[in-house]
């Protein structure tokens, strides 16, 4: 059984025991989050496909980590006017363990 959720502007590909990364949400580690954006549940051949969501279903999941990713470096440069301009950034996310889907 798997299910396809929504959530920060992302689509994933979720079954029960996987761990997935997504956005940062406003959760404290060890809190329960529910996903109410479940666009699309297959259970053994059994197909639901929502328009654009199915009413009634969720997936709830435990909040394992808050984190930052790898930093990337932003560089700008303009020839011969000697701009130059570097800046990183580290995007936040949260680590999600996926629990139980119901549909």
């Amino acid at each position: 059984m798997y299910a396809i959720i929504k959530t920060g502007g992302k689509q994933y590909k979720v079954s029960e025991g996987d761990v997935i990364t997504v956005e940062k949400l406003a959760a404290a580690e060890g809190d329960a989050v529910t996903f109410d954006e479940v666009l699309t549940v297959v259970n053994d051949g059994d197909v639901k496909v929502g328009t654009p969501v199915i009413a009634g279903a969720k997936v709830t999941g435990k909040v394992e980590a808050q984190g930052k990713g790898k930093k990337i470096r932003i560089f700008k440069y303009k020839a011969k006017s000697n701009y130059r301009k570097r800046q990183g950034h580290r995007q936040p996310f949260t680590k999600v363990t996926i629990e139980k889907i119901e549909a």
